[in-house]
């Protein structure tokens, strides 16, 4: 496979080969049917937002992500059935015209004409339903039991009535329904996790423009930030940045400064940073469904001895990680050059687990593979070319208050990895500090902090 991190433009044009979107769909739905025929499921059915729209590159805004409104359906004989929010399903009619086409015998119009293996459905992918929005319909709507008769029409129309059924996240109403009618469910989620862990060109080049974006929006950071700024500022304004370059979402934007960042408490507040803070950032966001997760850290103003030996710490951390990415390695080769949890003090690996961290990027911004040295020493995962995945490393100073933070995406090729996160971060950066003078010129931004000791009173 040759992987290609290379950018271009956002847009579509005629002049340039750019991003196939139809290539995107195909692929995306090939990969995901050869795993499902590799498995011993009849068929699958998604609720997940990332899942359903990698299988029928379908999407509806992400206020509906935390709903489980949507699910659509695969089975080993059709292609995907998406059921959707009340005019969504329209839309989707009209719109997206590959829920109207299949390559399945079963799935197609026998009586329309057609061309080559593609052929007209009998019944059209785009179809309105909906869940039981997290319990908001009141039980006795029969909600429940409607989306349970849907899938088992399905099944039992597509001969896969009697082989389980693999679902990735279900509300227990929806599993209790499914399971009254017959149906046997099972874990599905792992089928699409291996799916997704390897990416396309086209997944590839669209994680590499997501992280494009968040390269600027660092810029604009490092420009703004300075003391008498408050962390939820540096958020809106991350967040403006990526909306203005064209981003679907920002999934958040964590701001964690001063004394908050040690320990790491993964959320942004209003603290008011001062002259000398340590400042790290974790910017996600989405572009065309795909995600980023990319720390970086700065000084605000000056930094001390103990956050710049923090920072060392953890980008030697990073770079002996990186250097170990290749094809065959294992997650395990990985994390074993990470320090344990104690050496930064957490009593065990769950107490200090997503410090020291690697995850898949892609539809979401936690797939396979996983590093931790809390599960890859037992359950080590192969790297493979054209997998996508970020790593992340963290330090507390000496000082007791403050941390450095750091975060690449890599992709891995051929013959080792490339990385696509490229704000400037071997070392420590600061921000703020260029309009400090001192009447002998620009100050020193190697600061200590203040300690005063009163002197001993004569006796």
């Amino acid at each position: 496979m040759n992987i290609d991190t290379a950018t271009v433009g956002m847009m579509g044009v005629d002049w340039e080969n750019r991003i196939d979107y139809d290539r995107l769909r195909t692929q995306r739905l090939a990969r995901l049917r050869a795993q499902l025929e590799a498995s011993d499921l009849g068929a699958l059915l998604a609720f997940d937002f990332g899942n359903i729209r990698y299988m029928t590159s379908t999407h509806i805004g992400t206020w509906a992500m935390d709903k489980s409104i949507r699910f659509a359906l695969i089975t080993r004989h059709s292609d995907p059935i998406s059921w959707d929010f009340g005019s969504a399903a329209r839309h989707h009619e009209l719109h997206n015209p590959w829920l109207g086409q299949t390559t399945m015998e079963l799935d197609a119009d026998p009586h329309s004409p057609h061309h080559g293996a593609t052929r007209p459905r009998a019944e059209s992918g785009a179809r309105p339903g909906l869940s039981v929005l997290r319990g908001a319909l009141h039980p006795d709507a029969g909600i429940a039991e409607s989306l349970a008769a849907k899938i088992r029409r399905e099944l039992d129309k597509f001969g896969v009535l009697n082989e389980p059924l693999g679902v990735d996240i279900v509300e227990m109403p929806v599993l209790s329904a499914l399971q009254a009618a017959g149906i046997t469910v099972v874990d599905g989620q792992q089928v699409f996790m291996e799916a997704r862990r390897i990416k396309t060109g086209d997944e590839i080049s669209l994680l590499t423009t997501a992280a494009s974006m968040v390269d600027a929006a660092y810029e604009k950071l490092y420009e703004f930030l300075r003391p008498g700024v408050r962390e939820n500022e540096t958020v809106g304004l991350v967040a403006k940045t990526l909306y203005d370059l064209g981003s679907e979402y920002v999934e958040g934007v964590n701001a964690i400064s001063g004394e908050r960042c040690s320990p790491h408490p993964h959320v942004f507040s209003d603290r008011l940073i001062r002259p000398g803070d340590p400042a790290f950032f974790d910017v996600l966001h989405s572009f065309n469904g795909y995600r980023t997760c990319y720390y970086r850290t700065f000084a605000v103003g000056s930094a001390t001895r103990a956050q710049k030996d923090a920072y060392t710490r953890a980008r030697e951390y990073m770079d002996n990680s990186i250097a170990l990415v290749r094809p065959g390695a294992t997650t395990a080769d990985i994390v074993s050059v990470w320090p344990t949890a104690q050496e930064f003090g957490f009593p065990d690996e769950e107490a200090a687990f997503a410090l020291q961290y690697g995850h898949g990027v892609g539809l979401s911004i936690w797939e396979k593979p996983i590093f931790s040295r809390l599960v890859s020493f037992d359950h080590p995962e192969v790297l493979e070319v054209g997998m996508v995945f970020a790593l992340e490393t963290y330090w507390p100073s000496a000082d007791g208050i403050g941390a450095a933070r750091i975060e690449e995406e890599v992709v891995v090729t051929n013959t080792g990895c490339e990385v696509i996160t490229k704000f400037p971060a071997q070392e420590l950066m600061v921000a703020g500090g260029h309009r400090y003078f001192t009447i002998d010129g620009p100050m020193n931004l190697t600061t200590e902090p203040f300690t005063h000791v009163a002197a001993e009173s004569p006796a």
